[in-house]
């Protein structure tokens, strides 16, 4: 359940609950069809936007990606390994350990390469 409160919260990669899944919209499917598992625990409004926090898990596959103009993303890859390609076919890869940021407006596609758990924070 999301939360409001100003308490801590611990993200783990065994996150407790019941997660909201989905798969990649098929107009933006390149490669498989990945079950999503999201457990989002913050959900929050601030004066600037909208802010999320949670775990996300996914299996293999590859997808388009689109950030909007004033959406950004920095997540932790607890477990697996994925690279996000950006559309002039650069890409950074990230594993264990390893975080990536995503800026506002950026265009491209997300690949999981093994089953990957993160801890992401996006702000709108």
């Amino acid at each position: 359940m999301p939360s409001t409160t100003t308490r801590l919260i611990k993200l783990t990669a065994e996150p407790s609950g019941t997660p909201v899944t989905d798969h990649p919209k098929p107009d933006r499917l390149l490669r498989g069809n990945p079950l999503r598992e999201t457990w989002n625990l913050v959900d929050t409004a601030q004066h600037e936007g909208q802010v999320y926090c949670g775990v996300w898990r996914c299996e293999p596959g590859r997808w388009r990606i689109a950030m909007g103009a004033n959406e950004r993303e920095l997540f932790t890859v607890l477990q697996g390994r994925c690279r996000v390609h950006d559309a002039q076919g650069g890409f950074e890869e990230a594993g264990p350990n390893e975080g990536l940021y995503i800026p506002p407006a950026f265009s491209g596609e997300f690949e999981v390469l093994e089953t990957l758990t993160k801890t992401y924070m996006i702000c709108e």
